[in-house]
């Protein structure tokens, strides 16, 4: 088990970066506010990016290189629409993954009004954000990809444990019987909470990229990390990611459902509301228990995203340009820090919008992403024998049917 386990690490990373706004924020409230109405979309929406997620790992596995080479040898142009799609979201996904991670840490942790220096403009949830950012570069920045991929088994393993033992108790508490019935959207405020659930669920299909730059990580790190031990890593991650994804789901359902509870779009209230609710109906016991459930799901959103995106910005314009950068990883880890700050501080007040932004351009962005990870590993850029089976090749098709589909229903409706 432990020798499993020390193989298993870019997964990992793939389900910190996932289980996040997706699980804690779109997932809960999918439950509270359809019951377990939306259960085809989450299940349906994880097999059809399955396929896209795989190729990330699989890629890296049998070419020793990233997704992000592979780009480039699909045309210069490929590379240029990542580098554009990343720069227009990067900032955007970090401010909502991180302005709800400060949320639960103001209410978990305490107000930290006392250290605004008395600078009244400035409120507890925008000082705990600096402390966020400022241990995750800390982190990062002391122990690189290693201490990442350490510290992120410790995270998931509690945040696993906390969450199940959290649905269990949930689960006892609920007295109603359970409906499966499903149900479609049909307005337009359904509709569009729809596709931000499915655009983060289980993650952007962008995250195969970094994915696949993290397995490329591993294997410096670990040598006897093969192609098998990728995928046997990526589908214990992403099949980790699903079961998580169907926990808040329930605990949504369970706790929330028909409560007549409206969800604030401010960091800190949205927080304290989420952690009150399960407290209110499971026990003051609960409180601790959803808090770091809670909060080890946001902090590995933050960190891991924190990490990848400047790595594959970095990586992206040292392809484009031909030449390697020494400094090209810290650049862009600053600039998404500082930038993240900036985009906060302006819009604290409009968690909601944020997150319904970054989720939605995550979701009418995925079939790029879909087409050319498929055109990818199909082609003759990959050895033949891990190209796709007919099993997958046909999951893609479906997929790419999907995904496309629904986001021409979304822009029809706009």
């Amino acid at each position: 088990m432990l020798s499993l386990l020390k193989k298993l690490g870019p997964g990992l990373l793939f389900a910190g970066a996932a289980i996040g706004v997706s699980h804690l924020v779109q997932s809960t409230r999918a439950g509270a506010e359809y019951g377990l109405g939306l259960l085809w979309a989450l299940l349906l929406v994880n097999l059809f990016k399955y396929p896209f997620f795989q190729y990330g790992p699989r890629y890296a596995a049998a070419t020793g290189e990233s997704l992000l080479e592979g780009y480039k040898k699909l045309g210069k142009g490929v590379l240029i629409a990542y580098f554009m799609l990343t720069l227009g979201t990067m900032f955007t996904i970090q401010t909502a993954v991180t302005i709800v991670t400060a949320g639960l840490a103001n209410s978990l942790f305490g107000d930290l009004s006392v250290l605004n220096f008395g600078i009244e403009s400035i409120s507890s949830v925008e000082v705990w954000t600096i402390i966020i950012l400022a241990i995750c570069l800390f982190i990062l920045f002391l122990g690189k990809y290693s201490t990442l991929d350490k510290l992120i088994k410790v995270i998931i393993i509690t945040l696993t444990i906390s969450t199940l033992v959290a649905v269990a108790f949930a689960y006892t508490e609920f007295d109603t019987p359970i409906s499966f019935a499903q149900i479609l959207p049909e307005n337009r405020t359904e509709i569009f909470f729809l596709i931000a659930f499915m655009g983060w669920m289980p993650a952007p299909l962008d995250i195969s990229i970094w994915h696949s730059i993290w397995a490329i990580e591993k294997k410096k790190d670990e040598s006897s990390f093969t192609p098998k031990h990728a995928l046997l890593d990526f589908n214990i991650g992403y099949f980790g990611a699903i079961v998580l994804g169907l926990a808040f789901f329930c605990l949504g359902y369970f706790v929330m459902f028909d409560t007549g509870e409206n969800f604030s779009n401010k960091a800190a209230v949205f927080s304290n509301q989420l952690i009150d609710l399960y407290t209110n109906s499971l026990g003051n016991w609960a409180h601790v228990l959803i808090g770091i459930a809670a909060f080890t799901t946001m902090f590995s959103t933050t960190i891991t995203t924190l990490d990848a995106s400047p790595r594959a910005m970095s990586k992206t314009l040292e392809l484009l340009q031909n030449k390697s950068s020494k400094n090209g990883y810290l650049f862009w880890i600053l600039v998404l820090a500082f930038g993240t700050i900036f985009i906060f501080f302006a819009f604290a007040s409009e968690m909601g919008l944020l997150i319904k932004i970054a989720t939605i351009l995550s979701f009418v962005t995925a079939p790029f992403y879909a087409i050319i990870n498929y055109k990818l590993i199909s082609g003759k850029n990959t050895p033949e024998d891990w190209r796709p089976s007919l099993k997958l090749h046909v999951l893609s098709w479906l997929g790419i049917l999907f995904l496309i589909g629904f986001s021409i229903w979304y822009l029809r409706i706009l």
